[in-house]
């Protein structure tokens, strides 16, 4: 009796695992790196991939169709995306080899991704009446396998186990059951409905869907897909179709051109290298461009229901309008008798007859030629409960943000004051500040009570705990009022926590019958115009960054603050104002922590419907990446140029090209490697970038310190000189164009390309970090500096390098940061002085840094970009 011989192992060749990888097809590598990149962007906690992407039933609308297709490119984890990967890999290979990168890119994208998500949706909710979403890639391995198994039975029809013959065409229902048993969370349902869906495409029912042959070949020969793209299946290349129900190209013995399987044949007249041009000159134009067209189109959907959500309270502790407000009846005699009293300006007296503690803080600011001095006046009182380690600041200026005498603002604060001192249930300290304005005096106090003052502005003779929140009181006339305007926007974009808005409006609109307004829309009518002008307005506001009242001061110190204005002329009076404003600090002072739960970044489109960050920060991110884009195909472009001439001359006789590549070697002082790219020279276009950003120090430190009369004439002094500026730069970069015989003549230099790298890279960076941050300045920069993407060096006759050169700087200086501001003055009827005023101010005390982004992130990109342009002209 023989024992047979053990076969041998066959050992593990990773020569062979990376062979086969690196000769995936194009649509296939496209498609794994979407599913790592999808899995790369769910490890942040920002933007959740799957609730955006996910298949989920209830979710599905006009405004969320794209989850049709973007749910088998989203995954949980790790081992979900590496599972589906290793089962996807193969089956999708196969597919795109034997009919073409087009083909598989219009199924995939198409019908193979939509056919099985709608009827999962039709059984999973109009049948079952069920929400359940799925997501994976695992939707197109079992349709791949359901088409796979038409294709065996029609060979195989059967295969056994034991005495029993069981259908091939069951396969892929068997694996359905196998993964559901096995692998917990996994739809059957979903991949059940994959698995039909690839019956349908093995039986050739979808063939209607697969786009002719002849157009096929139209648009590869037009666009040059085979030679520009690497690894692409033409309709020439594919092989015989297994599945044998899609159209296919000629029969492989007909073929006149090589075989190409997998990418793993390159044409040699039709190398990346020979054609640098197509790729790293035409695509990156075209993807920036893309990126900013639907950078613009997500901002403008957001005020769609389908991308925002109704304001909630995440902060349960805060009970919004869950007490009743006492302060009515006789206080309102209170506020007439200290109404009186006011005129002969008794804030503190009043306070210390109230039985609090009063103390007063002196404070002086200079800036832009400007002395702003005052006094602050504010008085304690003590928690009954608590230890004065937490308090509540209640502020009313003199002045309110508009310049206005706010008269009964300091007189309901005062009411309010003696109000409260009356009440034991407290537990926090409540701080009563009077200011002389809504600009400096709470900025002097704010700066103070944390120890970060200037020498000029007096220390706090009377502190208490840590500010757990600030309310801001404006009632500048007489009469009453008719609704509460709710001004929340912070210094630099900083906005409070939303639940402390939410606490606002509740109670205004809910306990008090008042109605609540934000960002000046006061006939908000929730239509689409409507919301997108509040939220437009909102990033307006958000994007300059200065402070739009006495709350702002608050911000940069992590204390929640908001301003109530009254607006209007209604039947409200100061008694209902005063119970909104206790209301408020009931629920403030429930608190058993600072605000935290709900969101420091989103856009508000209504008094209770706003947009999360996860949701409108791409629109910013697409337009700052665009900038990315074209540094990166920049750079990439730098490297070719001194092997043009050898790579356009590969069909020539090997004499002749040794003999090419010597005289180019002897005459070119430029280093290249063996595939011909040329080393990069980075001293004069890094000196350049740097140089100018440093420079945009200067009109930095001028506008922050130049007293206010000379604001006007510094500005046009400014234009004429970026006027001047660009051309002066343009002429020696002309000059110090080092051309070798290798490099075509019209040819733009290879610093002239490293300069735009270097500078459209910085302010890529720039943007997407300050996207992050002040999301409103960072598309309005993004989008004032789109053009700088698409300017370029002409290389065409004289005449025209003048006129196109011309008519380019023209364009572009009508962009240029000083030139927009005297539009946006003019256009806001306001002068430019006030706003250099304004800004300078809010330099020296408030501390905002809008301008630094302006001279040191916008002024040197659009120097350079115009002293690129200019350089055609000499």
């Amino acid at each position: 009796m023989t024992t047979p011989a053990a076969l041998p192992p066959l050992p593990f060749n990773p020569s062979r695992v990376r062979s086969y990888i690196l000769r995936l097809p194009l649509f296939t590598r496209l498609v794994l790196l979407a599913i790592v990149a999808f899995w790369i962007l769910e490890l942040q906690t920002i933007w959740s991939v799957v609730q955006w992407g996910s298949l989920t039933p209830d979710e599905i609308g006009l405004g969320t169709m794209y989850r049709l297709n973007t749910y088998p490119f989203i995954h949980m984890g790790f081992f979900h995306t590496l599972l589906n990967i290793l089962a996807l890999t193969p089956l999708l290979e196969r597919f795109e080899a034997e009919h073409g990168t087009l083909t598989s890119v219009a199924l995939f994208i198409g019908p193979l991704s939509t056919l099985p998500a709608g009827l999962y949706l039709l059984v999973e909710k109009v049948i079952l009446h069920r929400n359940t979403p799925v997501i994976g890639a695992s939707v197109w391995a079992f349709l791949l396998l359901g088409s796979e198994a038409v294709r065996t039975f029609k060979s195989h029809p059967y295969f056994s186990i034991g005495s029993y013959k069981i259908p091939t065409w069951t396969s892929p229902l068997l694996a359905c059951v196998f993964a559901s048993v096995l692998i917990p969370n996994t739809s059957f349902l979903g991949h059940l409905c994959a698995v039909l869906v690839g019956y349908l495409l093995g039986l050739g029912y979808l063939k209607v869907f697969v786009p002719p042959e002849k157009i096929l070949r139209w648009i590869e020969g037009k666009l040059n897909l085979l030679g520009r793209l690497p690894h692409y299946v033409s309709v020439d290349q594919k092989t015989y179709g297994r599945y044998g129900v899609l159209p296919t190209a000629n029969p492989v013995g007909d073929r006149s051109t090589p075989l190409t399987y997998l990418g793993s044949t390159q044409l040699p007249t039709r190398n990346l290298r020979s054609k640098p041009h197509l790729l790293f000159v035409r695509l990156p134009y075209l993807l920036s461009f893309l990126c900013i067209v639907v950078g613009v189109i997500w901002l403008l959907l957001l005020p769609l229901s389908e991308y925002s959500r109704r304001t909630y309270i995440s902060e349960n502790a805060l009970l919004p309008g869950q007490v009743h407000a006492y302060f009515s009846g006789s206080e309102q005699n209170i506020f007439r008798g200290y109404k009186k009293e006011l005129e002969g300006l008794l804030v503190q007296s009043i306070l210390r007859a109230a039985g609090l503690k009063v103390a007063t803080q002196n404070y002086e600011y200079t800036s832009a030629g400007i002395t702003h001095q005052g006094q602050n006046t504010y008085a304690i009182i003590n928690a009954p409960r608590g230890d004065a380690t937490e308090a509540i600041v209640l502020v009313a200026a003199w002045k309110t943000a508009d310049g206005e005498l706010n008269t009964n603002g300091i007189t309901l604060a005062l009411t309010l004051a003696r109000y409260f001192k009356r009440w034991s249930l407290w537990s926090k300290d409540i701080i009563f500040l009077i200011t002389p304005d809504s600009k400096s005096g709470t900025q002097a106090w704010i700066d103070a009570y944390h120890d970060m003052h200037p020498p000029s502005v007096q220390p706090l003779p009377l502190k208490s705990g840590a500010l757990q929140g600030a309310l801001v009181v404006e009632y500048p006339f007489d009469h009453r009022f008719e609704s509460l305007h709710i001004v929340y926007d912070g210094v630099n974009g900083q906005l409070p926590n939303l639940d402390l808005f939410n606490t606002a409006v509740s109670i205004a609109g809910g306990q008090m019958g008042i109605s609540a307004v934000l960002q000046g829309m006061w006939d908000h009518d929730d239509s689409y115009e409507a919301r997108l002008e509040t939220i437009l307005w909102g990033m307006v506001k958000q994007g300059f960054g200065y402070a739009t009242g006495a709350h702002s001061s608050f911000m940069p110190y992590h204390v929640d603050a908001i301003t109530l204005q009254t607006k209007g002329e209604g039947w409200q009076d100061e008694m209902a104002l005063g119970r909104t404003v206790e209301s408020l600090c009931r629920s403030l002072n429930n608190l058993l922590e600072h605000l935290h739960q709900s969101f420091f970044f989103y856009l508000l489109m209504q008094s209770n419907r706003f947009v999360s960050i996860g949701t409108y920060l791409p629109s910013a991110m697409l337009i700052a990446g665009n900038f990315t884009i074209m540094a990166i195909a920049l750079w990439m472009r730098t490297g070719y140029y001194a092997g043009s001439s050898t790579s356009s001359s590969a069909n020539a006789p090997v004499d002749e090209k040794k003999e090419t590549t010597q005289k180019e070697k002897d005459a070119s002082p430029a280093k290249t490697d063996a595939s011909g790219v040329m080393e990069r020279q980075l001293a004069l276009p890094l000196t350049f970038v740097v140089g100018l950003h440093l420079l945009g120090l200067l009109p930095l430190y001028i506008f922050n310190n130049l007293s206010h009369q000379y604001f006007t004439p510094a500005v046009y002094t400014c234009i004429l000189a970026d006027i001047l500026l660009p051309l002066t730069l343009a002429a020696p970069l002309t000059h110090h164009s080092p051309s070798t015989p290798s490099t075509p003549t019209n040819a733009i230099p290879q610093h002239y390309l490293l300069i735009k790298s270097f500078s459209l890279l910085l302010l890529g960076l720039f943007l997407s970090t300050l996207a992050t941050l002040n999301f409103s300045l960072s598309f309005m920069i993004g989008l004032l500096c789109a053009p700088l993407t698409f300017t370029n060096r002409t290389t065409s006759t004289s005449v025209l390098r003048y006129i196109f050169s011309t008519i380019g700087l023209v364009l572009l200086n009508v962009l240029s940061p000083p030139v927009v501001l005297v539009g946006g003055c003019w256009y806001a009827g306001v002068s430019v002085e006030s706003v250099l005023t304004q800004a300078a101010f809010g330099w020296d005390v408030w501390g905002m840094w809008t301008q630094v982004v302006v001279w040191c992130v916008w002024w040197p990109a659009w120097v350079i970009g115009c002293a690129l342009l200019g350089s055609s002209m000499f």
